[in-house]
């Protein structure tokens, strides 16, 4: 989950184009309360660069903090998508 200034500045774009790019499953989307949920599958190397990136974020953002949570690989994503 991602906090600070991160829905109407281009977030969710970005964060589907950092994931796509390290090779990650998964989706992005906004949620009530001005946060960003991103749920993500991959190597644990591309997961912490992905982190790394969230916690910068695009030009227009402010990224107050990001939670992070793990669990095991489901398998269940087939590739990274935006939801609405």
């Amino acid at each position: 989950m991602v906090h600070g200034r991160v829905q109407g500045v281009f977030f969710r774009a970005f964060v589907s184009r950092q994931a796509t790019a390290l090779g990650l499953s998964g989706y992005v989307r906004n949620v009530p309360g001005g946060k960003v949920e991103v749920a993500a599958e991959g190597e644990r190397k591309k997961l912490d660069e992905l982190i790394a990136s969230l916690k910068i974020g695009p030009p227009a953002s402010l990224v107050e903090k990001v939670e992070t949570t793990w669990s095991e690989h489901s398998g269940r994503y087939t590739g990274f998508e935006i939801r609405y």
